[in-house]
């Protein structure tokens, strides 16, 4: 089959599409006939190798080649303590390897696709989606009628979080560029901000919930931003403020009533199904800027990693004669 393989840690260049072997599903498996992906700034990561290991010697080849994790597509065979799913169905959710003809996926990382869309609408959920779910939801605590901020509305998880936010039925108020005022209307903010022209952090209004999708601000301006009790919630920006959040977010949450909480998302079977009911619903509509072909996932990634995309950039896949 084609994929796309790293042979080595480094930029979206180091990445070549070349023949490989199919894989083979463990007994608690099924194996995909993938038909659409999705690139995150997970991929980065995987890409580029952890800045530690770039710094040991001898480790500067990647044990596993494949790349990708956003997956839909068709279960090709299932292994034997498989009961979920069988081939023939429709799936999405999280596999190894995504980025290739066919990969492998645990079943409690998939849930049937939804009939009402695309493979490729399906294939920009899973990471985005989830975190942005889990953020408002887990670690927000989000309430009916709450004033919430979605700062990186216009991004990957900045879109479902708007989406799964009015879900809620609370006031959202979505933060973006100019260029992305529009798409943040048209998926349902109540109010946008264009950062370009004004300072949410300064203009007085406080909210009950703040998602930093894509956080330009510091933990403590976020903060200044609340009202009492509220929750500003990372998930997304800079290694910069990443690293700020993580170092200063249990110490603060202990000041004052005003909490800072940071995460990694957790991919499970419960909030895919959870998202699969929304999209059935209409009330989360994936948003994609653009679609590469599988061959120029490289070109994604470069897109992508210039941080301008305006909701999810998807990989398409067409099967050759000869890996079907």
């Amino acid at each position: 089959m084609k994929a796309i393989v790293r042979t080595k840690y480094g930029p979206p260049d180091a990445l070549q599409f070349m023949e490989v072997e199919k894989p083979a599903p463990k007994d608690n498996e099924v194996l995909i006939k993938v038909r659409a992906a999705s690139v995150n700034p997970l991929d980065f990561f995987t890409m580029r190798g952890a800045p530690v290991l770039r710094l040991i010697p001898g480790l500067r080849t990647p044990k596993d080649q494949r790349i990708g994790v956003d997956v839909a597509g068709q279960v090709e065979a299932a292994g034997r303590n498989v009961t979920q799913f069988r081939p023939g169905d429709e799936v999405f959710g999280v596999a190894r390897g995504a980025f290739a003809e066919y990969a492998c996926a645990t079943e409690d990382k998939l849930a049937l696709k939804p009939a009402n869309i695309s493979f490729e609408d399906a294939a920009a959920v899973p990471v985005a989606a989830i975190t942005a779910l889990q953020g408002l939801r887990d670690k927000g605590h989000i309430q009916r009628d709450q004033k919430v901020l979605v700062d990186g509305a216009s991004g990957g998880v900045g879109t479902f979080a708007v989406q799964i936010a009015k879900s809620f039925r609370t006031e959202v108020t979505a933060v973006c560029s100019t260029r992305n005022v529009d798409t943040a209307r048209s998926i349902g903010a109540d109010h946008v901000i264009d950062y370009t022209r004004e300072d949410f952090t300064r203009s007085g209004q406080r909210y009950d919930l703040i998602l930093g999708a894509n956080g330009h601000h510091s933990i403590f301006d976020y903060r200044r931003a609340l009202s009492h009790g509220g929750i500003y919630v990372v998930v997304g920006g800079d290694l910069a403020r990443i690293f700020q959040a993580m170092l200063l977010a249990p110490l603060l949450s202990r000041i004052g009533s005003k909490k800072t909480r940071f995460f990694i998302a957790n991919i499970n079977q419960k909030d895919l199904v959870v998202l699969k009911e929304l999209l059935e619903a209409g009330k989360v509509v994936p948003v994609i800027e653009r679609c590469y072909p599988l061959s120029d996932a490289a070109e994604a990634l470069r897109y992508l990693e210039q941080r301008h995309a305006r909701g999810k950039i998807v990989l398409t896949v067409e099967h050759s004669s000869n890996s079907q």
